[in-house]
């Protein structure tokens, strides 16, 4: 049984909101780093201990928390309960099968979204829990490794507007390099579907429908993944939230762009390997069908021949009468038999070629 499905069970009979991990269970230390800037000023740091990130909580500078693991339940409690996150929300941070969603706090928000990466023709997902808060954006990853390199550079190097605004474009701009990645991903499925799809024209093989179906599966698991966030970019979009600036609604609608055209991609990509699938089928079928038409043809061939030589095959004797099988005596009896087969069996495939049926 996975460790994750194990852990869940732990959590049968207690109260709502106790903090349980959920996920695979590691030994590695958490790794936690804190990026904090402001228009004239940048700091980056990994810190070693919980208690040197509460400070960041009433800093008048924007503050980006990030926490690599959380298998360290006390950590992971420890710092919430200092920025004073709600239990259930923790609870929800420590188990990383979460459905993308959003939940308005009167101090924060919490989001939850999944960072994809395409890896080895596979779909490698890890979850991201967000707060945002007024000055500041925690952010937590199951394991170490992500993709927001490029966004810190950017912080660090003062490119674009970023080090101008406030947190929620900081978390605007961490979805944004979510979303982006899930179009290269979607870039190396959609190369992969019409690799598929020549091979299945060409040279349909039973191999191939082993291919499909993961294909699909993986598509599927995909708009698990970028349905439910629409939602949650369409509650960022619409105003209502204190937290989200009038200057940053503008990208988060492009944001609400990128991933309705993310959803489009992957509606088609699944309706391409549906009828892939529908066009292998087929193609098996008429391969079965001319099969069993050759076969069919053969068969008709050999029933007249079958005929004659179970004709001739049978025991008669020539003495009891003129008419029990009096061929038998010809000469040439056995070339005539094998004549006659020849020109009803070459008869019969000049017939099938006139029809068109070989």
């Amino acid at each position: 049984m996975p460790e994750h499905l194990a852990s869940k069970s732990d959590k049968i009979g207690l109260p709502p909101g106790t903090p349980v991990f959920v996920g695979e269970q590691r030994s590695d230390e958490i790794k936690m780093q804190v990026i904090d800037y402001g228009e004239s000023v940048f700091d980056h740091r990994t810190v070693d201990d919980v208690k040197a990130l509460f400070p960041y909580r009433d800093k008048s500078t924007i503050s980006w928390i990030n926490i690599d693991g959380l298998h360290d339940v006390d950590l992971v409690q420890g710092l919430c309960q200092h920025f004073e996150i709600h239990p259930l929300v923790i609870e929800d941070i420590l188990s990383p099968q979460q459905r993308p969603k959003i939940e308005v706090f009167d101090q924060y928000l919490y989001i939850v979204f999944k960072m994809l990466n395409y890896q080895n023709e596979e779909i490698v997902s890890e979850q991201i829990s967000l707060i945002l808060g007024k000055t500041f954006v925690i952010t937590f990853q199951e394991v170490p490794g992500d993709i927001f390199d490029s966004l810190r550079e950017r912080i660090e190097k003062g490119r674009g507007r970023i080090r101008k605004n406030q947190s929620d474009y900081l978390a605007y701009s961490i979805m944004d390099v979510v979303i982006d990645h899930y179009f290269l991903v979607l870039e190396s499925l959609g190369d992969e579907i019409e690799s598929l799809e020549e091979n299945v024209l060409n040279n349909p093989q039973e191999s191939f429908l082993e291919d499909l179906y993961y294909l699909r599966h993986r598509l599927i698991y995909m708009r698990k993944a970028t349905w439910p966030l629409r939602e949650v970019v369409s509650t960022l979009q619409r105003g209502e939230l204190t937290f989200i600036k009038k200057s940053t609604l503008r990208f988060i609608g492009d944001l609400y762009d990128h991933i309705a055209q993310v959803i489009d991609t992957v509606e088609t990509n699944r309706e391409m390997v549906s009828s892939i699938l529908d066009v292998y089928l087929s193609m098996m079928s008429n391969k079965m069908n001319e099969i069993m038409k050759v076969l069919t043809i053969i068969a008709t061939i050999f029933i007249p021949l079958s005929f004659l030589a179970g004709v001739y095959g049978m025991n008669f004797d020539m003495n009891a009468g003129p008419f029990n099988m009096p061929e038998l005596s010809y000469k040439y009896g056995y070339l005539i038999f094998w004549g006659i087969s020849l020109l009803t069996g070459g008869g019969l495939v000049f017939f099938f070629r006139r029809k068109k049926w070989l």
